[in-house]
């Protein structure tokens, strides 16, 4: 397995050349919008695939982990 599921706010902020603080909120704004669709998520962590889905329009190929 590659990459992690789950994206941390150093990466996000990282990614997005954002303050950390920054980062958390839009972890934050991402997860509301998957609670809304029923899914589970953890405070302070993002899933990869819907990340790249919001800021880069990719999806990411489930059997290879990959975009």
């Amino acid at each position: 397995m590659g990459e992690k599921m789950f994206m941390r706010v150093e990466e996000v902020a990282e990614s997005m050349d954002v303050s950390k603080p920054y980062a958390y909120q839009l972890i934050r704004q991402l997860n509301e919008e998957l609670k809304s669709k029923g899914r589970i998520t953890i405070a302070g962590r993002i899933d990869r695939k819907y990340f790249c889905e919001k800021f880069y329009g990719v999806q990411v190929d489930e059997k290879q982990g990959r975009i």
